[in-house]
């Protein structure tokens, strides 16, 4: 008997939420969200591949994405599949347009990151102004009389400049409140400058931004746009001792450019969470300088979080099979195409 037949929705997670030996990797990924739509059926695909395969999809109405790439090839036989749920909200391993014209819909955990990464850009702010790692080294080589070489800055009279102001850059700038910090500025061609004055941050040009911001805090997605948006000649404009936060993804800052400028010490560092080419399997060159922070894309990543953006990938999952629109949809357009329709109809489920 088909599942159509039985009137189930059958949901997968990519397998690379799993170790080798079968077990979550996570405390909590939100999966006791399907314990409440018995028509909803979970199952894990059953090997972790660098990119999701068309033969694992036979059967399958849902995926829940984790870190595994999504292509053409991906959807090619997507007669049955309706969506792909990243537990996360970057999707630029996903190709959106090949979903879109698969009848595919492609769903984020929007806002769900926000507190986290929030606190995970501040994280990285304190840790490079109050010195702690070089401070570290010192007890742990019996330096301690070095300590007077290695004074601090703090946040307070300082100028927060946000590269993008969608959610994660608001959460940030309002943790950043109480700490006696400048007026926050931030560029983002998609914001209107009113919006954005109610709530307290002026938007400039990135020249201008590159200029007098502090911290250059990157939150932006990486899209074509993006791309090398932050680039020798942006990073050029830099104050001496200003530093740079990239917890968005690798590829928006120039990172031969930023390496010469680190290395040179022309600013005064940089907390760095993504890279070019990840995963990063052998030391990085970064790792050289002594005025970096590094994180392997994973400098948000705490137990709310994972159990937030689980929920809200597997909530989201669960409307779209019940017949409900979910937030987070990235190709809002899927929704107009007749062959998406028929099959949604056909695929949904009764409560």
């Amino acid at each position: 008997m088909s599942n159509q037949q039985r009137n189930l929705f059958r949901v997968a997670l990519t397998a690379d939420f799993f170790d080798s030996d079968g077990n979550l990797k996570f405390k909590d990924l939100g999966l006791d969200v399907f314990a409440d739509c018995p028509r909803v059926e979970s199952c894990v695909l059953e090997e972790n591949r660098p990119e999701v395969g068309p033969d694992q999809l036979a059967g399958i109405q849902g995926v829940i994405l984790g870190g595994e790439r999504v292509s053409t090839e991906t959807v090619a036989a997507s007669e049955d599949l309706l969506v792909f749920s990243r537990v996360g909200v970057g999707y630029d391993a996903v190709d959106v347009p090949a979903c879109t014209e698969a009848d595919v819909a492609v769903l984020i955990a929007a806002g769900g990151v926000n507190r986290s990464m929030g606190e995970a850009a501040i994280g990285l702010m304190i840790a490079l102004t109050h010195r702690i790692l070089p401070k570290d080294r010192l007890v742990r080589t019996g330096a301690w009389d070095d300590r007077t070489m290695y004074h601090g800055v703090e946040l307070r009279e300082r100028t927060f400049g946000a590269v993008g102001f969608g959610g994660i850059a608001r959460e940030t700038i309002r943790l950043l409140s109480t700490f006696g910090m400048n007026r926050p500025i931030a560029f983002d061609p998609h914001v209107d400058a009113a919006s954005a004055k109610k709530l307290g941050v002026d938007l400039v040009g990135i020249d201008e931004l590159m200029k007098r911001a502090d911290f250059v805090s990157i939150h932006c997605p990486l899209t074509d746009e993006t791309l090398g948006l932050v680039g020798e000649r942006e990073l050029n404009l830099m104050k001496p001792e200003a530093y740079l936060i990239n917890t968005a993804r690798g590829g928006i800052v120039d990172e031969d450019a930023l390496f010469e400028l680190l290395k040179q010490g022309r600013i005064a560092g940089a907390g760095i969470d993504c890279f070019v080419g990840e995963p990063i399997v052998e030391p990085h060159r970064f790792g050289a300088l002594d005025n970096v922070v590094l994180a392997p894309h994973s400098i948000g990543w705490t137990e709310e979080l994972f159990r937030d953006i689980g929920r809200m990938a597997c909530g989201s999952v669960v409307d779209l099979a019940l017949g409900r629109v979910p937030p987070g949809v990235v190709n809002k357009e899927v929704f107009e195409r007749p062959g998406f329709q028929q099959k949604w109809r056909r695929l949904q489920v009764e409560e």
